[in-house]
């Protein structure tokens, strides 16, 4: 255990379920929902915990390290922040406190093209360690522009989002008023009363915008009017052609997120990508899909030594993590944790929900007797 680690919110349910008191219902329905019924959320957390690790005990044991290597860069953990958009809104100034923990506990912060944090901004706090992620604009000029940014603010790495050809269909937000167009009605603002913390500190920090859309945005837009901004100017969908252009112009790094299928896999092979991150955006997208970890394992069993594979969506905790490293991931992401973490303990999640997690996974290669993170998939029970 770390200095950070409050031994009050020892698990990832201890976190949510204190980030719920604290954060307007509105607000935390954005965070915790899925779309339409749930399955797709509920599937990814339940078949994870399906995979089974297989220890051996009577071998020499050494210490075991969580240093990782993904993409030609070491990390202190394999697992780091995911995307997500409107963190501001979920608890005030959580973009920052999550990439500075990010930052100083050496694992990367992806910001998302919608967040409430710009390029700069992120670049400045982990001293230009930042990946970024690319919601791909409708418009050429706009596209390259934010691509300047990126790469004049350092990022290593430039990850295109391809799941999100249309809105998800996210009844909560519907309710509450947080689909595009969004608006305020008179019970989120009794909502917002009702959680003071909160409250206060948006006050402090100001209310949350795109901040890097900023130099975009035409200025005195109302809710609605941003909101039908942002539906004209974005087109999430991607194919060869819309992505040629971004390979030929980035000189980094360059990740598809999204992948579910070996077809998108191959493709991302095929069109030069250097590593892709299989996910389904937090079961927020389509509630049919199949989970992450079975669209994982199928990809990693064809195609795992062609290209760098990730996965995000449905980890947990330190065991999924475990998990997710055996059935062939290189690397983890967790959106919606650090962000239970940031709702339950403000300045101090992002360091809390780092060193619970990473404690909780290297108890796990203790209890393997794996010595390297590389060597999990030896643990797998097929």
């Amino acid at each position: 255990m770390t200095k950070e680690f409050n031994p009050a919110y020892p698990s990832m349910d201890d976190l949510r379920n204190k980030a719920m008191k604290r954060i307007p219902k509105f607000a935390f329905e954005y965070l915790d929902g899925g779309c339409n019924e749930d399955v797709s959320i509920t599937r990814n957390t339940s078949e994870i915990h399906e995979v089974q690790l297989q220890p051996r005990y009577l071998r020499n044991q050494g210490i075991s390290s969580t240093k990782t290597k993904v993409l030609g860069m070491e990390f202190d953990a394999p697992f780091g922040i995911a995307p997500v958009g409107l963190q501001g809104l979920m608890w005030p100034n959580s973009p920052e406190i999550l990439a500075k923990s990010a930052f100083k506990n050496n694992i990367p912060f992806i910001l998302s093209t919608v967040t409430t944090m710009s390029i700069e901004r992120a670049s400045e706090l982990t001293e230009g360690n930042a990946w970024f992620q690319l919601y791909n604009p409708a418009e050429d000029a706009l596209r390259d522009d934010i691509i300047n940014r990126a790469e004049a603010a350092g990022c290593p790495v430039l990850v295109l989002l391809c799941d999100v050809p249309t809105f998800g269909y996210r009844p909560r937000d519907i309710r509450n008023g947080l689909a595009l167009p969004p608006k305020m009605s008179l019970t989120n603002i009794l909502q917002i009363l009702g959680k003071p913390t909160w409250a206060m500190n948006t006050l402090k920090h100001g209310q949350p915008t795109f901040e890097t859309l900023k130099p975009y945005t035409p200025e005195g837009l109302n809710l609605k009017q941003l909101g039908q901004f942002m539906d004209k100017t974005f087109s999430g969908r991607l194919n060869e052609e819309r992505i040629k252009p971004i390979r030929d112009k980035w000189k980094g790094k360059l990740v598809l997120k999204g992948v579910a299928s070996e077809q998108d896999t191959q493709d991302a092979i095929r069109m030069g990508f250097d590593g892709i991150i299989v996910s389904n955006h937090g079961g927020r997208q389509l509630d049919a899909a199949q989970s992450t970890i079975n669209s994982l394992s199928e990809i990693t069993e064809k195609y795992g030594d062609q290209i760098e594979i990730m996965m995000d969506s449905g980890l947990r905790s330190g065991p999924d993590i475990a998990r997710t490293m055996a059935s062939g991931a290189k690397f983890t992401f967790m959106g919606r944790s650090f962000l239970y973490g940031c709702g339950a303990l403000g300045d101090n999640g992002g360091d809390h929900t780092i060193s619970m997690l990473k404690t909780q996974f290297k108890q796990v290669m203790d209890q393997l007797c794996c010595e390297r993170v590389e060597d999990l998939p030896n643990h797998l029970i097929k």
